[in-house]
C-alpha cells in the first residue's frame, strides 16, 4: 500500500515539481485516480466520503462542507476537525478570512479560493478575474491575506497565467491552478470533465481524456439487450434448462412423497 501523503511532503514539491489534484465523484473515480499517481483530491464532507477516503488510503484529500455551512469560528473549528477524523486532510473554505484564521490557528489546514470563484460568482459572472491591473492586485491582495489569515492551500481558478505565476512565485501558499496555465504548484481539474462524465458544458481549460457518457449509453444498450433476451428465453421456454435446475435423487423424492402423504392424511 503506497504510504499516506502529508501536508508536509507536498509542501516539498513546491517549486521542484508540480503534481496532480482531481475532483473525484466517486470511490471508483477515486481507486483509478490513485492507481494513476494522483497525489490529491478534492472532495465533499458528505456521505460519500468514507467510502473514497477508503479507496485511496494514501491519498492527500481536501474536502469542503456546502456553501454557508461554516458560520462562525466555532462550527468551523468542530466540524473541521469532524472531518479530520474520517480521514480529511485539508478544509476548503471560500469565505471570510476569519473563519480561515480561526481553523488555522487550531492546526487545520486550510485552502482559500481566489480568482472566478463559483460560489461568488454572481459578482463577476463565469470568466476569467485578473486580466485587468485593477483586478490583478485585488486577486494578488486576497491571496496574501489568505496567507497571512494562515491558509496552506489556494486554489486559483480562472487567473491570467502572468498573474497565476507571479503569485505562485510569492506565496508559501500551494497554489492550485485551474485554467491557470502550467504555472501553479499544482494542476487541477475535475473528473467528469476529463472522463466525459457530462453532456453539459465542457470548460475551455478542460480537456478530454475519455468518453464515458458514450461508454455508459453503450452499457445501458447491453443491459437492455440482455434483459430482453432474458425476457424472450422464459417466454419461449428456453430459460431455465436442464443444466440450470436442482433435481431431487429419485429415492429421495419418493420417500418425500411417502411421508408428505401421511402427514397430509
Amino acid at each position: 500500500m503506497q504510504a499516506k501523503r502529508t501536508l508536509a511532503a507536498l509542501r516539498k514539491l513546491k517549486g521542484v515539481r508540480q503534481f496532480l489534484t482531481v475532483h473525484v465523484d466517486t470511490a471508483a473515480e477515486a481507486a483509478a485516480a490513485a492507481e494513476a499517481g494522483v497525489e490529491m483530491f478534492t472532495f465533499e464532507v458528505d456521505d460519500r466520503l468514507d467510502a473514497v477516503r477508503a479507496a485511496a488510503p494514501g491519498v492527500f484529500i481536501q474536502a469542503g462542507y456546502p456553501q454557508g455551512h461554516m458560520t462562525s469560528e466555532e462550527i468551523a473549528i468542530r466540524d473541521g476537525f469532524a472531518a479530520m477524523e474520517r480521514g480529511v486532510d485539508a478544509i476548503y473554505f471560500a469565505g471570510s478570512l476569519r473563519i480561515v484564521e480561526a481553523m488555522a490557528k487550531e492546526g487545520i489546514p486550510v485552502c482559500g479560493h481566489v480568482g472566478y470563484v463559483p460560489r461568488w460568482g454572481t459578482w463577476t459572472g463565469v470568466r476569467a478575474v485578473g486580466k485587468t491591473a485593477e483586478e490583478a492586485l485585488a486577486v494578488y491582495q486576497r491571496a496574501k491575506d489568505l496567507e497571512n489569515a494562515g491558509a496552506v492551500f489556494v486554489e486559483m481558478e480562472l487567473v491570467p497565467v502572468e498573474l497565476a505565476d507571479f503569485i505562485t512565485r510569492n506565496t508559501s501558499m500551494i497554489t492550485e491552478g485551474m485554467g491557470c496555465g502550467a504555472v501553479c504548484d499544482t494542476q487541477y481539474l475535475f473528473s467528469c470533465d476529463l472522463l466525459g462524465t457530462h453532456t453539459g458544458h465542457y470548460p475551455r481549460h478542460s480537456k478530454k481524456y475519455a468518453d464515458f457518457v458514450t461508454l455508459e449509453g453503450e452499457l445501458h444498450a447491453k443491459r437492455v439487450e440482455a434483459f430482453r433476451a432474458f425476457s424472450a428465453d422464459v417466454n419461449a421456454g428456453a430459460y431455465p434448462e436442464a443444466a440450470h435446475e436442482i433435481r431431487m435423487p429419485e429415492a429421495a423424492l419418493e420417500d418425500f412423497m411417502t411421508r408428505a402423504t401421511r402427514t397430509g392424511s
